[in-house]
């Protein structure tokens, strides 16, 4: 299935974010722990040129914490300064002014040393629909500033917003890219919500789902779903099916004949791993 989704107002939103470039000092890049490359936007690098960026992991109290490290000595590898934090409960998120004061303090030293006194630094926020901005931002702030939603798409416009630690930000909408050459990318994304389910087929994205889980986090899926036997054959078509229409018979999916509706089986599955019931997971690896 061809996951694409590019709408109208996301290409406004690139020609803003390009107008912006020249009032700010640095880039906050937000990524998901649980997807750090597929929910990185290959265009950013075009949009944002030689900016200094500070790649931010969210939701990293959803992500499998060992693979996170990975990530974390990944992209300090390929020479940026990225960290975990949880925007929803706000761990870590205190020290994104110092970190972005780090990445500009040769900027700071020489506006000091010409006698003037530095203001406030500028930053922009930018990533993915659903990657958590608006949450970031709002706990920045201290306050609720930023509109926040469960689904993608819910920022349109932009707005400077004043933060603790001398830091200034520009929020600006999510922004995808105009097609998944890797359809991989796609269904990662879709199993963490940063599609709109509206133009997905959820029973592919569920089916999904039940291959990665039965081969990377196999024991827990099958205990919270009380599975008796897991898929041997990851390929074979009926044996997924069988499984999500176990899951659909746990959740009471049912439709006449007692059949199992597999759609509704597949939302549900997708529901409880996005809230964290199936525990922490990550589905890239570096």
């Amino acid at each position: 299935m061809a996951i694409q989704w590019f709408p109208g107002h996301m290409t406004k939103a690139r020609r803003q974010i390009e107008d912006k470039l020249k009032l700010i000092d640095v880039a906050i890049e937000l990524l998901d722990s649980r997807l750090p490359l597929s929910s990185r936007n290959p265009m950013i690098d075009d949009i944002l040129r030689d900016k200094p960026r500070l790649i931010i992991l969210n939701k990293a109290d959803l992500a499998d914490p060992e693979i996170t490290r990975k990530w974390l000595a990944y992209f300090k590898a390929q020479g940026h300064v990225a960290y975990p934090v949880d925007a929803s409960t706000g761990t870590g998120v205190k020290d994104i002014p110092e970190q972005v004061k780090l990445l500009l303090k040769e900027k700071i030293d020489r506006q000091i040393a010409r006698g003037m006194n530095p203001r406030a630094m500028r930053a922009l926020i930018v990533g993915i629909p659903n990657v958590g901005k608006s949450t970031l931002i709002n706990r920045m702030a201290g306050k609720s500033i930023a509109a926040t939603g469960d689904r993608p798409g819910v920022t349109k416009g932009q707005q400077w917003i004043k933060t603790a630690g001398n830091l200034e930000l520009l929020d600006t909408p999510g922004i995808l890219w105009p097609k998944f050459e890797d359809q991989e990318v796609g269904y990662r994304l879709a199993v963490t919500g940063a599609i709109k389910e509206e133009i997905l087929n959820v029973e592919d994205i569920g089916f999904y789902a039940v291959k990665y889980l039965v081969k990377d986090y196999g024991s827990r899926f099958q205990e919270r779903f009380g599975i008796e036997k897991l898929p041997e054959d990851l390929e074979n078509p009926d044996e997924i099916v069988a499984v999500m229409e176990a899951v659909g018979r746990k959740r009471g999916c049912l439709i006449s004949g007692g059949r199992v509706d597999l759609e509704k089986a597949s939302r549900a599955l997708l529901h409880e791993l996005r809230a964290g019931k199936l525990g922490r997971f990550t589905l890239e690896t570096p």
